[in-house]
């Protein structure tokens, strides 16, 4: 198994924030601002303006008057924005259409490599109704994405600098694709990092739990290179769920135990619309309606 190669700091030139100016995105805009000012990046802060097709619940003669106050409102809220962004060279982005359409749109035509967008935490049913804007563009978008859940607790300040950082793997490729980031950014920062596999628990007496515990302890320490000792203090954990526990649950719990302050994950590109068992059961979609710290994922 090939181990990722220690030293490459990662290089974030174009950010890209996503807000509807709700306090989900409020509590995410400290993280990009503080991004971008440490990788001296541009960033580029989106809010996609509704499309005539979007008021059509409302009865005909009240369509003109409710665009000019959505206009009215949206160029309030980005004059607002503005001024939070002194200081950090950015461009302002009001594009119209589908909010996950526009937003990939963004990042192909922008070359943005790094996203960050709150999300509200919606689960099961609900959150199936009103559609799952962060998981559409995690699963779409070329550049990874940090999400800001509803649980997430604010830092006063230096709000990217992560001292514990949490990466989790089934040993996918998919789940792989995350691990480079994960190296970086604890190297940046000279934080703990925690490499977690969460696996199934057997029934009793059919295998050897010791065993399979150190082999697969011993395929978690050949992700990391042979310095990372000199970086980073690096903790490898191997933990069971069963019939009253999912991965999710584990994750976020070893993620609480260790006042972690960065969960990083490796997710499946999604083909076609996001479907019943992807919005129901995304590990990935648990994790971000929970956690207490910002999600990074990166798209295999």
């Amino acid at each position: 198994m090939n181990t990722v190669e220690a030293g490459k700091r990662i290089a974030l030139k174009n950010i890209l924030f996503a807000t509807d100016f709700s306090p989900g995105s409020d509590a995410a805009l400290p993280y990009a601002v503080s991004l971008a000012r440490k990788y001296g990046a541009t960033l580029h802060a989106a809010h996609v303006m509704p499309t005539a097709a979007d008021v059509m619940f409302m009865s005909p003669e009240g369509w003109p008057a409710l665009a000019d106050e959505i206009e009215l409102k949206s160029k309030q809220l980005v004059t607002d924005l503005e001024r939070n962004l002194k200081g950090v060279p950015h461009r302002l982005l009001t594009p119209k259409g589908k909010i996950s359409d526009a937003l990939v749109e963004i990042i192909t035509g922008n070359e943005i490599d790094f996203a960050v967008l709150g999300t509200h935490g919606r689960t099961g049913i609900r959150k199936l109704a009103m559609g799952s804007i962060a998981e559409e563009i995690f699963r779409r978008a070329r550049c990874p994405v940090l999400s800001v859940g509803p649980h997430v607790l604010q830092k006063p300040d230096r709000q990217a600098e992560f001292q514990h950082i949490l990466f989790a793997t089934d040993f996918r490729p998919g789940s792989l694709a995350a691990l480079p980031y994960a190296i970086s950014l604890a190297e940046e920062d000279a934080a703990e990092l925690t490499l977690l596999h969460v696996v199934d628990q057997p029934a009793a007496g059919i295998v050897d739990l010791e065993a399979v515990t150190a082999y697969l302890e011993r395929r978690l320490r050949e992700l990391i290179p042979p310095d990372a000792e000199h970086w980073c203090h690096v903790e490898y954990l191997v933990e069971f769920c069963g019939q009253f526990a999912s991965p999710a649950e584990r994750i976020l719990e070893v993620a609480h135990d260790r006042a972690t302050e960065l969960i990083v994950l490796g997710v499946r590109s999604v083909h076609g619309k996001l479907g019943l068992v992807t919005h129901l059961a995304s590990t990935t979609a648990q994790i971000l309606a929970y956690a207490a710290c910002p999600v990074l994922s990166v798209r295999a």
